[in-house]
C-alpha cells in the first residue's frame, strides 16, 4: 500500500469515526431542553410545543456512590448526616408510632412488556443504578441511644414482591406490593414479624411498567388510598392494558372494595395530608418522548372524581396527539394539576413540613425528592426541594434542601432521593436508593436528638 494510499484510508477511517460518532448523538441526544427547569416550574408552567423524537433523549449519570465522608450538600442553615448506610436499594420510608422507621427495599419485578424500546429502556436503567434484583423485603431501623443514627437494624418482613409504599391502621401493617395490597398483624416494639400475610385486595399488575405501588391511610383509618402507574408512556399497547391504572384507588377496609378516587394521573407516587385545609396531595411522573421540556411532573391536591388527562392530554387540555383514537369528550373534563415540579425531575417522595424540626423557614410547606432525570438534556432533579405553602396552597418557588447528588460535571450520581418521612425528633429522613443510604436532615444545631 502506497503512503498516499495509507493517508487515504486514515482519513476516510476518521470520518467514518465522525459519522458514527454523529449517528450515535442523534440517536441517544436527539434534541435539549430550550428553557431552564424553573421556566416547567410553578402554578403556571411554560407549556412549549412538543418536540416530539423517534427514541427519546438518553442523558444519564451513571452511578459512582457515596466515598469516605463524602454526603449531600444542605442548604444553608442545615445539616445532612447518614441515618444508616449499607442498605440494599432503600426506595420507601414509613415511621412508626414508636418512632422506629421501615425502609421498603425494593425493585422492579421485572416483568415489563418485551418491546424494543422497553429493552433499550432497561438497559438504560441499568446505567443508572437501576433494574437489579429486587431484595423484596422491609428493614426496620431503631435509634436506640437519641444520637441521630440508627444502632439496630432488622430484617422486619421478608419474601415479598417488589414492595412500596406501607401504613399501619390500629395493629394491622398494610404494604403494598406490586401486584396485590397485604396485611401482616403488628406488635408495637417487635423487629421481625414471622406471621404470614394475608392478601386484602389484588392492585393492577400484568406486565407492571410503573411497578410501584403507594398507600396511605384517611385520619380516621377506615381508608387506604392507593397510587397505581399506568402501564406504558402513553398507552403504548392499547387502553384494555390500562385497565384499573393510572389512578388513585381508594380501598375500605371495612368491606374490602376497591374503586376509583381520580383517575388520569399517569405514574403517582408520593400521598400525604396538608395539613391545614385536610386535602390528599400526590406527587405525579408525566410523559416522555415529547421533548427536555415536557412536560413537567407535578404535586397536586387531587379532587374526588377528578380526570388529570392521562393519556389523552397534559395539564388541562393540551391534547397528546400520539395517542389513538383520541377521546374529545374526557380532554373536555380534564383538570389541571396545581404547581408543576419541572420536567423529568423524577419527584417521588413527599413530606409536609408542619412537625419538622428544622428552623422555622422549613415548617410551612412540601419536601420533594426528585430522584432525577435520565432523558433530559441538560438533567434535572437529583435534589431535595421545599414548596412554600400559605393557607393550605403552594406560594412561592421551590427551594434546595439537598443538592450534591450528581458529580459537578453531571457525568455520574453519587445518589437519587426517592422516599421522605419525618423521624420521631422532627428530622428529615431521605432514602437514596442508589447510595444506598437513608440521610438524616437538621438544622445545624440539632444532629442529635
Amino acid at each position: 500500500m502506497t503512503r498516499s494510499q495509507i493517508r487515504l484510508l486514515v482519513a476516510t477511517t476518521g470520518v467514518t469515526a465522525l459519522l458514527v460518532a454523529a449517528g450515535y448523538r442523534a440517536v441517544v441526544s436527539p434534541e435539549e431542553a430550550r428553557q431552564t427547569v424553573a421556566a416547567g416550574t410553578g402554578p403556571h408552567p411554560a407549556l412549549p410545543p412538543p418536540n416530539p423524537t423517534f427514541m427519546p433523549t438518553v442523558n444519564i449519570a451513571t452511578p459512582v456512590g457515596w466515598q469516605g465522608t463524602q454526603a449531600p450538600t444542605p442548604a444553608a442553615g442545615l445539616a445532612v448526616h447518614a441515618f444508616a448506610t449499607g442498605l440494599d436499594h432503600p426506595r420507601w420510608l414509613y415511621k412508626l408510632p414508636n418512632g422506629d422507621i421501615l425502609v421498603a427495599e425494593s425493585e422492579s419485578p421485572g416483568t415489563d412488556i418485551k418491546t424494543v424500546k422497553n429493552r433499550i429502556a432497561g438497559l438504560v436503567m441499568g446505567q443508572v443504578g437501576a433494574g437489579g434484583e429486587s431484595p423484596n423485603r422491609i428493614i426496620l431501623l431503631r435509634d436506640t441511644d437519641g444520637d441521630g443514627v440508627a444502632d439496630q437494624r432488622s430484617v422486619f418482613l421478608d419474601h415479598l414482591y417488589s414492595p412500596f409504599g406501607m401504613a399501619l391502621v390500629g395493629d394491622t401493617l398494610y404494604v403494598a406490593n406490586a401486584n396485590a395490597l397485604v396485611r401482616f398483624p403488628y406488635h408495637e416494639g417487635e423487629t421481625h414479624i414471622d406471621a404470614p400475610g394475608e392478601k386484602a385486595v389484588d392492585l393492577p399488575a400484568g406486565y407492571n411498567h410503573h411497578w410501584t405501588k403507594n398507600i396511605l391511610a384517611s385520619p380516621d383509618g377506615s381508608t387506604l388510598y392507593v397510587t397505581v402507574g399506568s402501564n406504558s408512556n402513553v398507552a403504548d399497547n392499547g387502553m384494555e392494558v390500562e385497565e384499573g391504572r393510572a389512578r388513585i384507588d381508594r380501598f375500605d377496609i371495612a368491606t374490602g372494595k376497591l374503586t376509583p378516587y381520580a383517575t388520569g394521573l399517569r405514574n403517582p407516587n408520593g400521598l400525604a395530608w396538608e395539613p391545614q385545609t385536610g386535602a390528599l396531595w400526590v406527587a405525579v411522573n408525566e410523559r416522555d418522548e415529547i421533548g427536555s421540556d415536557l412536560v413537567p411532573d407535578y404535586i397536586t391536591a387531587v379532587k374526588e372524581g377528578a380526570f388529570y388527562g392521562w393519556p389523552y392530554s397534559y395539564y388541562g387540555q393540551h391534547v397528546d396527539v400520539r395517542v389513538k383514537p383520541q377521546r374529545p369528550d374526557l380532554v373536555a373534563t380534564a383538570i389541571a394539576p396545581d404547581y408543576a415540579l419541572g420536567p423529568h425531575t423524577a419527584s417521588l417522595g413527599i413530606a409536609f413540613s408542619q412537625d419538622s424540626s428544622l428552623p422555622e423557614a422549613w415548617r410551612s410547606g412540601l419536601f420533594v425528592a426528585q430522584h432525577g432525570s435520565w432523558n433530559r438534556k441538560p438533567k434535572s432533579g437529583y435534589r431535595v426541594i421545599y414548596v412554600p405553602f400559605t393557607d393550605g396552597h403552594p406560594d412561592g418557588a421551590p427551594r434546595d434542601v439537598l443538592t450534591g447528588f450528581l458529580t459537578q460535571d453531571e457525568a455520574h450520581t453519587h445518589g437519587r432521593p426517592v422516599g421522605l418521612a419525618l423521624d420521631k425528633s422532627g428530622a428529615l429522613l431521605v432514602a437514596d436508593d442508589v447510595g444506598n443510604t437513608v440521610w438524616r436532615v437538621t438544622g445545624t444545631a440539632q444532629k442529635t436528638d
